[in-house]
């Protein structure tokens, strides 16, 4: 039995509010515990001065296998998954074919093993081809190895298929409905968020309402079934003030945040850059102050990138043309340091519970934790590492993001999946 040895790091594991500097050993792809072991290692990775965390999971990543492979593969996403640091992901399901029978969602886990990068969950569609008529065959997808279900890229838009689905996966091992929230007949056209920046850019708008109007929605038929919803991309402050609210009154919600939605506003569309064109869009000022108090207060409990790669033919268009999404998974760990951590808003351990056991709680996964007996996924961070992102570099097949250039704080220096170093910039 292969032992590898992590010295020295500072091991914090939110799922058991463990926290401080200790040896974590590994064996046979499970986690054998931290402290002194009755046994010798065959590897040792030196982790003084470093963070040693729990795998991070990524829930809502777009691989864009099948179909879509000029975009991105399930092997070149993986790939920037485990650059990033990120161990597990879970893919969307608007590929083409959508991921709404078994055998999709079977092979998204058979190219998945074939890469050899990482963990890949597969989140079913809601409805069969995500057109919102008919309801998909949850239980095969379940069967398939779908974790999750979703039509993210539009929303259930029928309130009878959305409380069905709700109902249904309650008894499929009370899976999640994970929500794209979006009242269509009020976006239809947009490129951006709709107010003072839009009317004086002169770009049709997309309102924080028509996010806030299906995020109500969802949550009243949770507290009608008992099911449970999860928010995507939550981006207005109504919307936060509406998780918020659910929460309190016991309903089965939860939501999350990605960096670009706490990072910026729809002031970065006066460029008139497709690279800051995104669904739902970059809001005001307001939102952002909003979403920041949501990741402090636990409102929003998981912390997501939306990973979303288009072909530069497709990006590099007028914004009315390009499509909507930015890259993010090797962006994800370093922009969350110096913007969460660094100003103060969250901790190290509040903000690893949101990048690991949270999202495997909403998902049902046995990841996200370093508890003895569980699968040795781990992520080893720099949290003083200072660089500069290059979408050169990016191991995606894309390049479309915003944040080139930026400089940054922390990155992560080993990324291990099943007890297989995959990254290691430690020696």
């Amino acid at each position: 039995m292969s032992t590898l040895l992590l010295r020295n790091g500072r091991v914090i594991d939110p799922s058991q509010n463990f926290d401080a500097v200790a040896d974590l050993w590994l064996a046979d792809g499970k986690v054998l515990g931290t402290g002194p072991q009755a046994r010798t290692a065959d590897r040792t990775i030196d982790c003084t001065g470093m963070i040693v965390s729990p795998g991070l999971i990524d829930m809502h990543v777009h691989l864009r296998e099948p179909g879509r492979e000029e975009d991105e593969t399930i092997a070149t996403g993986t790939a920037a998954a485990v650059a990033g640091g990120v161990t597990s992901v879970a893919c969307m399901p608007n590929t083409e074919p959508p991921i709404d029978t078994r055998m999709a969602a079977e092979f998204v886990i058979q190219q998945a093993q074939r890469a050899g990068n990482c963990n890949v969950f597969p989140i079913g569609a809601v409805t069969k081809n995500r057109d919102g008529k008919e309801l998909a065959e949850l239980g095969g997808l379940v069967e398939g190895g779908a974790v999750a279900f979703t039509d993210d890229g539009a929303p259930v838009y029928s309130a009878e298929i959305m409380r069905r689905a709700l109902e249904y996966c309650k008894m499929l091992n009370d899976r999640a409905v994970l929500v794209h929230a979006e009242i269509l007949e009020l976006t239809v056209g947009g490129v951006m968020n709709e107010g003072l920046v839009s009317v004086q850019l002169g770009l049709r708008g997309m309102p924080a309402v028509a996010e806030d109007i299906m995020i109500a929605r969802d949550i009243m038929l949770s507290e009608l079934t008992g099911g449970r919803v999860h928010i995507l991309h939550v981006s207005t402050a109504g919307g936060v003030d509406l998780i918020r609210q659910g929460i309190a009154k016991g309903i089965r919600v939860s939501g999350e945040a990605c960096p670009h939605h706490f990072l910026l506003t729809d002031e970065t569309l006066r460029a008139f850059d497709s690279n800051y064109k995104m669904s739902p869009p970059l809001r005001t000022q307001r939102d952002v102050d909003a979403i920041l108090a949501g990741l402090k207060d636990g409102t929003l409990s998981v912390l997501a990138t939306d990973h979303a790669p288009h072909a530069p033919e497709k990006k590099e268009r007028e914004l009315d043309q390009a499509p909507n999404g930015i890259l993010g998974l090797e962006t994800f760990l370093p922009l969350c340091i110096s913007h969460l951590i660094e100003p103060g808003h969250l901790s190290w351990p509040q903000m690893l519970e949101k990048m690991t056991i949270n999202p495997a709680k909403v998902l049902g996964i046995d990841r996200g934790t370093l508890q003895t007996g569980r699968p040795a996924d781990v992520t080893v961070i720099d949290p003083k590492a200072r660089w500069a992102i290059k979408k050169a570099e990016s191991k995606s097949k894309s390049r479309n993001t915003p944040f080139d250039g930026w400089k940054v704080t922390g990155r992560a220096v080993a990324t291990i999946v099943g007890g297989d170093v995959k990254m290691n910039l430690l020696g």
